[in-house]
């Protein structure tokens, strides 16, 4: 039971890391290598100063509810890991982890909505930047697809958790 409960939380700190990465990291979008997009800035690469110029992304109504969703999914993980911490603490033996499970399950739904929204709605969502044909989905949003069955996961498994001791 020890060694369940080590490895789900180190699960949850890596998701939780994922997630961060795949929220403020700029590759959701990557044309060529040299233009790339994430949810809150377009970056070029300037090859005479060797930097990468960044302007804000023109705001859509699908860009700001990837946005929402996925600054959502990042605030539950955290309230469900410290809502973790503090039940381990505080509760009675044999009660299960019900509300830090719910949370973690409700992060991966909505990391799982905010992929989804970008996967279909990309061309309303990247309107103003190049052909969509030349370019491809960057880590970031790989990153994002792969926290969504850990966060499902992990949620299950803090539902069926017990406290031993």
């Amino acid at each position: 039971m020890v060694f369940l409960l080590i490895s789900l939380t180190m699960m949850h700190l890596v998701t939780l890391v994922m997630l961060l990465i795949a929220t403020l990291e700029k590759s959701w979008w990557i044309w060529d290598d040299l233009e790339i997009t994430d949810l809150w800035y377009n970056c070029f690469h300037d090859n005479a100063t060797n930097t990468w110029l960044c302007a804000a992304t023109n705001e859509s109504d699908w860009l700001q509810s990837v946005q929402a969703l996925m600054v959502l999914s990042v605030v539950f993980s955290s309230i469900s890991f410290l809502v973790f911490l503090g039940q381990l603490f505080t509760m009675s033996k044999g009660a299960l982890f019900y509300f830090t499970g719910l949370c973690q399950a409700f992060a991966g739904f909505t990391t799982f909505s905010a992929c989804l929204i970008f996967t279909f709605h990309r061309k309303e969502i990247l309107s103003e930047s190049r052909d969509l044909s030349q370019g491809r989905f960057g880590y970031c949003f790989i990153l994002a697809w792969l926290c969504v069955p850990l966060l499902l996961v992990s949620g299950l498994l803090y539902v069926h958790l017990r406290k031993k001791q």
